[in-house]
Parts: structure tokens; C-alpha cells; sequence
């Protein structure tokens, strides 16, 4: 396909959103390349979750341009996949962890690619790469927080989408299938775009190509580094901060403090 090639990953010029009035991003500009692994840091409210909404075509700017793989957001939304960080699924529906990642394969049914033979081993096999194929014919709400959020991301990767979002993928993991998770992304990241929200330092260092911070504004870096500016603009505290997996420590010494 010519835009898989030949179109960035995102383009955004220009953005700008509110909330009933009351600013949430603005002025927003960056381009984000194809195959690129993005992390996105910045304090709560600082309008990280409802960006990705705007890439996903689920909300619209008030001002300025948008522009996923070539296409307007909710045209390309059937190339995306995406992991909300809310795992609050119906405790009571019944369905099983296999139906729930099944549910992915439904915009893939729209494309042409029917029929349960084909649909069943990619819902295999991203179950076995997030550890529930063993859970498989469990119902979903007999599932700790930590395995709906597993049952999720199968479920976004069973699109097999040419972009990945996801809203702080590990928040209710448990912290050995934490490394795990990021070291599939790692991998997935050689066919796919990923862009994942998070608050771990360590996994800007060891996982990611390229870090953008936002907190109304965005501010983008194209290496996996997060500078004294995001920082800044983030925490608004002063910070002394080494990269590659160590992590930044707050000077004792603040000002503004509040």
C-alpha cells in the first residue's frame, strides 16, 4: 500500500481542543514517522489521553489539521489499534476471554476476511504473546484488573494495526509481566508504529526511539531521551536527569514550589 511507505505515521498542525470552553491543547504541531516507538509523558490533565482520542478520529479539533497514515483520523481508524487504560468491562456480561479478543477481528470481517479459520489463530497467538491463552474459556469478569487489561491489549493486537495506542498499558499489571509486556511492543514495534502513554522513566531509556511531553503544549524529541525542557514543562520542578535507564532524581533546591 503506498501510504504504508511514503506517509508519516501522524502529522498534527496547528491543534487546538477545549473542553466546554476551558483550553486542554494547544496549538499542537509534530510529524511522527512510520515504525517509530513514541512515548508520551506529562502530568494528569495535562491532556496526554485526550490527544490520543484526537489520533483515534473518536474526538474532533476546533482548530487545525489531523492527518493518520496519510488519511483523516476516523478514515483510518480501521488500520489502528488501541488499549484504553480503563479495563472496566461488564463483570456480569458473559463472555470469555476468547470472545472479548475475538471482538478485534470484527473490523477485520468488514474488510473481507471472514470466516473463524482464519480469525481464530491470530486470536491465538496474541493471547499466548500476553500470557491468557491458558484463561482462554474464562469468564472476563472472574479476571483480576491486571489480566482484563492482557485480555485488552490482545484484543487491540488482533487487528493487526499499522498503528498501536495505548494509554499506560502496565498501570494494574503486575510488575514481572510489566518488562514483559514492553519487550512485545519491542518486538511488535519491527511491523507496527507504537505510541504508549506512560509515567516510567526507565522504559523512555530502554524501550522507546523518541519522546514527546504534554501538558497543554507538546514538546517533541526524536530520540529516546527526555531533556531538562519536557521535565520542566511536565513536573515543573527542576530536575538532574541520566538517561539510559537510570532514573532522574529532583534537586533539593525549588523554587516556585506549589
Amino acid at each position: 500500500m503506498e501510504t504504508m511507505t511514503t506517509s508519516p505515521a501522524i502529522e498534527m498542525n496547528g491543534v487546538w481542543f477545549s473542553y466546554d470552553k476551558t483550553p486542554i491543547l494547544e496549538d499542537i504541531s509534530f510529524t511522527l514517522k512510520q515504525g517509530d516507538f513514541l512515548g508520551m509523558i506529562g502530568p494528569n490533565g495535562g491532556g496526554k489521553t485526550t490527544l490520543l482520542k484526537l489520533l483515534l478520529g473518536i474526538l474532533k479539533p476546533d482548530r487545525g489539521h489531523i492527518h493518520v497514515l496519510g488519511e483523516a483520523p476516523h478514515r483510518a481508524r480501521r488500520r489502528l489499534g488501541y488499549v484504553p487504560q480503563n479495563t472496566d468491562l461488564n463483570n456480569t456480561f458473559p463472555v470469555s476471554v476468547m470472545d472479548v479478543a475475538s471482538m478485534g477481528r470484527l473490523a477485520r470481517s468488514r474488510l473481507g476476511k471472514r470466516g473463524s479459520s482464519q480469525d481464530r489463530p491470530v486470536v491465538e497467538e496474541a493471547l499466548r504473546k500476553v500470557g491468557m491463552w491458558d484463561r482462554k474459556n474464562t469468564p472476563i469478569g472472574k479476571l483480576s484488573g491486571g489480566q482484563r487489561q492482557r485480555v485488552l491489549i490482545a484484543r487491540a493486537l488482533v487487528t493487526e494495526p499499522e498503528i498501536l495506542f495505548l494509554d499506560e498499558p502496565t498501570a494494574k499489571i503486575d510488575p514481572e509481566f510489566e518488562t514483559n509486556i514492553y519487550d512485545f511492543l519491542k518486538e511488535l514495534n519491527r511491523h507496527a508504529t507504537i505510541v504508549t502513554i506512560t509515567h516510567d522513566v526507565g522504559v523512555i531509556s530502554r524501550y522507546i526511539k523518541s519522546v514527546a511531553c504534554v501538558n497543554q503544549t507538546l514538546i517533541y524529541h526524536e530520540e529516546p531521551e527526555i531533556t531538562h525542557e519536557m521535565l520542566d514543562m511536565a513536573y515543573e520542578c527542576p530536575v538532574d536527569l541520566i538517561a539510559h535507564g537510570i532514573p532522574h532524581r529532583v534537586l533539593p533546591h525549588h523554587h516556585g514550589e506549589g
